[in-house]
């Protein structure tokens, strides 16, 4: 019964792929190519991997967008056909509210893949001021309400007596960035808790405990730089005054224009974020439409070749993907042979 069900979904799943592909009007149809979407982290290492298929294949290389983990989601999670994307790049994981839009919208086979670990980075200038930071000042300078106040540190100073009277400058991801989440619940959150009253008010009161927690400044400190992670390291680099908020490969890429800045005393390295002692330091992921895997050419393929790329001989390390230990790997790779379903009682 259920490789009935499972041939019939994926029946349709082909008619309805067909029928939009031929609608297009043009000699390609609607959709020759696979198509990502998703995070601006995971875009370099998606591509990396679309260019290493095309050239072991022969085959057109996939199409890699970099809208940001959020907006991913709601193109990845709006339906099944041509005209939605197969896969989505995320570096966070998705959401239980975001499962149950791809469950209303049809979208019921998802398949999660870790694909490695990454780590929020704060950086500054090559001849910037040596900032050390903890997860509190990160709260203190970006919070909009810290500890329920409305926020008026205007210069590092105001946050914590230690730091530089320098003006509270930060260049950051957008809110459809999947760094943004990891910035709230890794960074801004842990300060938060630092107040016993806050972790009270998680117990008698969530939303606004979210909101006092996670809601960041608009008030000009914080920047939203947009998706261009490369946006903001031109940023800090033509600024020393200023910090910058990027996955940790583009600080790796640019080490010769900026540095890190350690957080709670620990440097965001490649052995502190793979053993997670960073405080920033999270799982990257990428998930696949599984009734998408019979009617477009190559999906399958494409998902296996993550396996072949992502150890510590792979080539993704040396373009700043932290590798996932060796039983992470093994699993995901199992999932990967396997495709095997989303077990949504995992999700929040």
């Amino acid at each position: 019964m259920h490789t009935t069900k499972t041939f019939f979904i994926a029946a349709v799943s082909a008619m309805a792929l067909s029928a939009c592909g031929g609608s297009g009007g043009s000699s390609s149809g609607a959709r020759d190519q696979i198509k990502a979407v998703g995070s601006s982290t995971v875009y370099p290492f998606a591509t990396a991997v679309a260019e290493a298929y095309a050239k072991s294949t022969g085959e057109k290389s996939p199409v890699i967008e970099s809208t940001g983990t959020g907006a991913g989601m709601k193109l990845f999670c709006a339906g099944v056909g041509a005209q939605h994307p197969d896969i989505e790049d995320a570096s966070r994981r998705m959401k239980k509210s975001e499962y149950e839009m791809c469950q209303k919208n049809g979208v019921t086979d998802i398949v999660e893949i870790q694909v490695g670990i990454d780590g929020i980075a704060f950086a500054e200038a090559k001849n910037g001021p040596g900032m050390k930071l903890t997860p509190t000042d990160i709260y203190k300078a970006l919070a909009a309400n810290p500890f329920g106040k409305p926020n008026t540190a205007k210069t590092w100073k105001d946050v914590n007596p230690s730091l530089p009277a320098e003006p509270i400058l930060v260049y950051g991801p957008p809110s459809t960035s999947g760094t943004r989440d990891a910035l709230k619940e890794l960074i801004l959150e842990a300060g938060c808790k630092t107040d016993p009253a806050m972790k009270a008010l998680k117990d008698s009161d969530k939303d606004k405990y979210e909101a006092t927690c996670h809601d960041i400044r608009e008030d000009g400190p914080y920047v939203d730089a947009g998706e261009n992670d490369n946006l903001i390291v031109q940023k800090i680099s033509q600024n020393p005054k200023a910090i910058g908020i990027f996955g940790y490969s583009f600080l790796e890429e640019n080490a010769d224009t900026i540095k890190g800045i350690a957080m709670s005393g620990v440097e965001p390295t490649y052995e502190t974020i793979s053993n997670f002692s960073y405080p920033g330091a999270r799982p990257l992921y990428i998930y696949v439409k599984k009734q998408h895997l019979a009617p477009i050419k190559g999906l399958q393929g494409y998902v296996e070749e993550w396996v072949k790329h992502w150890g510590p001989d792979g080539d993704l390390k040396a373009k700043g993907l932290i590798v996932a230990p060796e039983d992470v790997r093994a699993k995901n790779a199992e999932v990967i042979a396997n495709m095997t379903p989303l077990d949504p009682s995992v999700l929040k």
